[in-house]
């Protein structure tokens, strides 16, 4: 799983390199797309209308695009590849409980669980989120004490997914249809621990944005957080039952 994990990663930054291709080629050409997000139906559709005086300039800019396609092919086969052997791999009820949790989708969970293991054998979500390299730096002398950026230790697959997956807090705590079909597999004492979940973080990032801190720094605060979530679901899934204590 940490293969189809890992190779899912490479081949999305392969896609993300061949979108700078057209971009650039576009730019070059004054061609500016008004539409509010790229590389959606609408965006593709726009391209299709792009006509080039030269039409060696035609075959640059449909070789560039085709890039795209074939990498965005690739990336969706390698994901549904992840989706088929997840049915069959050891931690799949710790995944489908995983997902209960906002901003958690099966390739974070995946992500995760395939470079993580088994989440139990760290003695505290604190130890979690200390190897994950997201509790801050700290530069001590005598009695003065004083904390700086994150570490950044540990695994950086995992950290990048957690802040990935933080985003989704900065809008408000809220039980949608979509958060509800997500969370139907897991045990209710999990989804419950979703639902705790999704109530602190909302608000603890509404907290630190209010406090003048940067968006970037609330979401990692909140990816760390996150982490001591997951640890708290892995504990409950695997029968240890240590709950959402001490996540913080």
């Amino acid at each position: 799983m940490r293969d189809l994990s890992r190779a899912r990663e490479d081949m999305k930054v392969m896609e993300l390199k061949a979108r700078q291709c057209p971009g650039a080629f576009l730019l070059r050409h004054e061609r500016v797309y008004s539409g509010r997000c790229r590389w959606t139906q609408a965006h593709f559709r726009w391209l299709e209308s792009q006509r080039f005086e030269a039409p060696v300039q035609q075959v640059v800019f449909q070789e560039y695009v085709d890039a795209v396609l074939e990498a965005r092919r690739r990336v969706a086969g390698l994901e549904e590849q992840i989706r088929s052997a997840v049915a069959s791999w050891s931690l799949h009820p710790v995944v489908e409980a995983l997902i209960s949790l906002r901003g958690v989708n099966v390739i974070t969970a995946v992500t995760v669980l395939a470079e993580l293991g088994d989440i139990t054998r760290f003695d505290s979500p604190r130890q979690l989120m200390s190897f994950l390299g997201l509790v801050p730096s700290e530069h001590s002398s005598g009695s003065r004490r004083r904390q700086g950026a994150i570490t950044k230790t540990g695994n950086s697959h995992v950290r990048r997914v957690l802040v990935e997956a933080a985003w989704a807090y900065r809008f408000p705590a809220r039980k949608t249809a979509h958060l509800q079909r997500k969370a139907s597999a897991a045990p209710p004492r999990v989804q419950a621990l979703a639902w705790a979940a999704q109530k602190r973080l909302c608000a603890r990032y509404r907290h630190l944005c209010q406090a003048g801190k940067p968006k970037c720094q609330a979401t990692t605060a909140v990816a760390r957080e996150l982490a001591g979530f997951i640890w708290a679901i892995a504990c409950e899934v695997s029968g240890q039952n240590h709950g959402c204590r001490d996540v913080g």
